[in-house]
This record gives C-alpha cells, structure tokens and sequence, in this order.
C-alpha cells in the first residue's frame, strides 16, 4: 500500500509540474511580446489605447488582494478543481489577445489576478498533501524545474519568431496568440489526470485531509484561519523573505531583460540578447530545481538554510556585476553612459543564469519549510507566501520604471540580506524544536487559545 501510495504522490507531482510548465509557457510568452503587441494594435487600430504595463500593475495588485479569499475558496472546492478553475482563467486571459478589446485587457487582468491567487495557493495546498517529511524537499524541487522549463520554451519561442521585430500585425498576432492558448489548454488537460491521495496513504502525507475532500472546515473558516496564521511569529519573520522573492521576481523577470536590451554598447541588435538572458534565467532555476530535489534527503538531513545561504551569495554577486557592468538609466532608457568596466555581454548573460539559479534557492526551500511548518494549513500559509511576495512585486513594479539601476539594486542587496537572515532565524528555530520533540505548527487547534511557534512544546 505505502509502495502504491508513494507511486500516486510521485505521479501527481509531475503531473503538476508538467501543467503549469505548459500553462505557464504559454503566458510568460503572452507577457514577452504583450507590450509588443499591443504598440501593434495602436498603430492599426487608433482606436485602442490598453497598456501593458497597466495590465501587469492590476494583475499583482488583484493578486496580492485575492490571496486572502483563495483558501475560502479551495475550502469548497478542493485542491484539483481549483487548479483547474484557474487554468482555465490563465487561457481566458490569453484568449482575449487574439481579438483585443481595451476594456477587456483591464477586466482581464482582474480576473486573471483572482485567477492566480486561486491556481498558486492550490499548487502549494495540493503539493503538500502529496508529501511527506522525506519527500517535500524533492517535490518542490521537481515542481520548480518542471515549471521553470516555460522560462526557456518560451524564450526561445520568441528568440526564433521575433528577431528584430518592433511590429506584430494583426495576422501575426492572432496566429500566435491561437498557437499560446492551444498549449495552455494542453495544461488545463493534464491537471484533469491528478489523482486523489488513497486513504492508506494518508498517515503518511503532511497533512492532513485535503480541503473539499474530507475537512469540515467551511469558508468563512479557512478566512479566519488565514488572518490567525498571518499573525503566527514565523509568518511574520517570513513575511521580510516572501517580501524580496517578489522584488527580485520583478528585476530578473522584467528590469534585467530591459537592462541588457537599453545598454546600447552591446550592439545593434541588442533586443535580441533579452530573449536569450530569458532562457539563461530559466536554464538557472531548472538546475537548481533539479540540484535540490535530487538532494531533498540531504536537505532533511542539513537542514534548508545552507541552500538559502548560497541563493543569498549568488544573489549578492549577482548585483555586484550588474552594477559594475550595466549603465545607471538602463531600467528606464537606452543608455551608452560610462559603466564601471566596458560592458561585457557575456557577463551579463552569465548574470542572468546565476539570478535564476539564486531565485531556485530562494523558492525551492520556501516551499519546503511552508510545507513542513504547516502541514494541516497549507492553503492558507501559501496564500499568505503569494500575497507578501506579489504584494513585492507590486511595489517593485511601480518604482522599476523610475529609478535608476543603482538604487534599485541597493533595495535588493539590503533586502537579500534581511530576506536571507528571517529564513535562518525561521528555520533553525523550527530545526531545534523538531530535534527536541516539539510538534510543528497547527494553527487550527489553537483557535481561541494563544498561537503555538515552533519552539513551543506540543501539550
């Protein structure tokens, strides 16, 4: 039984992984050429005058807000249906590309926001549920390559169909856009194959029953639960990490491919160089997701903070070489002002893979410690990880666009540092508790009493 039940938590792991790789290559894409498109769409259409990056600013701000009625909502539904209610949001949004109406995009991103706080706090709640002490770490690691495999396919999609184009027809547009949302449906497709856990498994899983399933917990409950969790001493020491996952979110994914394609020294053709620091990015967070998930035992054994740790050094160098190697104005403009060495694009590539790998550190133990911390809450404590993190992202967004390259890694190198330092404070204390007997983190059977932090010992 405990061989099959193994075999089913494998199974739905990469299942998982494989569809939101596909559903996720589909919409980083749909974000690669979105500003491109529609500078597309004004130009044949004067009529329309949607924005891009209104469209992302509404899609973190909604995001971060929905994360607090996520749980509610998985409270009904379960896990796997709402990994497909949001798959098929993602689809629907990628849809409305294909014949662009203005006031679509923007109740589109609305909805798309809701969507993803849906899809996100599902994947952590489903990933839980089908792990143990001895296979969270490899889970997460399996899942965050498996996903980080869009960064690449969709990257490299770009590279090859859009070299040196500044202008998507209408033609165009709409064979593209039918091409993204057949791939996202093959995503929505394979989460139906999702397996429920058996019930001889479940002494063996982190958590408890699976919400929707078996737990008589109402809406209105996992509501209540969030704003108690929210309120946990952990929860909140995280908060400082979950908070520069998002700021970092926002420059590795947005800024630094902006960055490299404004420093003008690179060359003429230096647009191009984005889509290849997006595949190198990727290349980053597939190998250190694959790197931690191979070594999820030693992880158990060693503890989460030393991978932590070296996302932090990577981090840090990382800044280091983009200060020394990009122009201040690059965020905002094309700029061949004077850098610290002569601009160096192998450098700056080598950048790009070593923020992706730094990122993996970073996500792949978040996922980890959340999952081994709150095991009978993980709807919620996931919810609450995307609702800092996007609410960084957010932040990060707004001011990206206009300050310059210094400032912003400044923010980052402080708050890699108080980001890095929550997590080891979090997780060594969680260690010593669990060395010592004490019980992880069950917010719900403290309601009404005082919260239990993992140093407290269970009654």
């Amino acid at each position: 039984m405990a061989t099959c039940g193994c075999g089913r938590q494998r199974f739905n792991v990469i299942i998982l992984g494989i569809s939101f790789m596909l559903v996720f290559t589909a919409f980083q894409t749909c974000s690669i050429v979105e500003q491109t498109v529609l500078n597309g769409m004004h130009r044949d259409h004067s009529n329309f005058n949607g924005s891009g990056y209104y469209s992302l600013a509404i899609i973190y701000g909604v995001f971060a807000a929905s994360n607090w009625i996520a749980p509610s909502v998985i409270s009904v539904t379960g896990p796997r249906v709402a990994l497909v209610a949001g798959g098929v949001v993602y689809s629907l949004f990628i849809a409305s590309f294909i014949y662009p109406v203005e006031w679509l995009l923007y109740v589109g991103s609305c909805v798309l926001g809701v969507g993803a706080a849906i899809i996100w706090t599902a994947q952590g709640n489903f990933l839980t549920i089908n792990s143990n002490e001895d296979t969270i770490g490899r889970n997460s690691g399996i899942f965050w390559a498996l996903l980080q495999c869009s960064l690449v396919f969709g990257n490299l999609y770009v590279y090859f169909t859009f070299e040196g184009v500044t202008y998507i027809d209408d033609t165009t547009r709409e064979e593209l856009f039918f091409a993204l949302l057949g791939v996202s449906c093959l995503g929505v497709i394979a989460m139906f194959f999702l397996k429920k856990r058996g019930n001889a498994d479940q002494e063996n899983l982190l958590s408890v029953p699976a919400p929707g399933e078996s737990n008589p917990k109402g809406p209105l409950d996992a509501l209540k639960l969030s704003f108690r969790l929210f309120k946990t001493r952990e929860m909140l020491i995280l908060s400082a990490c979950f908070a520069y996952t998002g700021l970092e979110l926002t420059y590795f994914s947005g800024v630094y491919g902006t960055c490299i394609g404004n420093t003008s020294a690179f060359g003429g053709n230096v647009k191009k160089y984005i889509g290849i620091s997006g595949m190198l990015i990727g290349a980053g967070e597939i190998l250190g997701g694959g790197i931690f998930g191979l070594a999820g035992k030693r992880t158990n054994k060693f503890g989460r903070d030393p991978i932590v740790l070296l996302g932090f050094l990577v981090h840090c160098l990382t800044f280091f070489l983009s200060f020394i190697n990009l122009p201040q104005r690059s965020p905002i403009e094309p700029d061949l002002s004077p850098t610290y060495i002569n601009p160096n694009l192998p450098l700056a590539l080598l950048s790009s893979f070593l923020l992706g790998f730094g990122d993996s550190c970073y996500n792949t133990q978040i996922y980890s410690l959340l999952g081994f911390m709150f095991p009978e809450d993980s709807a919620p404590a996931f919810a609450l990880f995307k609702f800092v993190q996007s609410t960084g992202a957010m932040v990060a967004f707004f001011y990206s666009g206009t300050l310059i390259l210094k400032w912003q890694l400044l923010i980052l190198v402080v708050m890699n540092f108080v980001g890095m330092m929550s997590f080891l404070n979090v997780e060594l204390s969680c260690r010593r508790s669990t060395n010592t007997g004490y019980s992880r983190i069950n917010v719900q059977e403290n309601v009404g009493s005082k919260d239990r932090s993992c140093g407290e010992p269970q009654t």
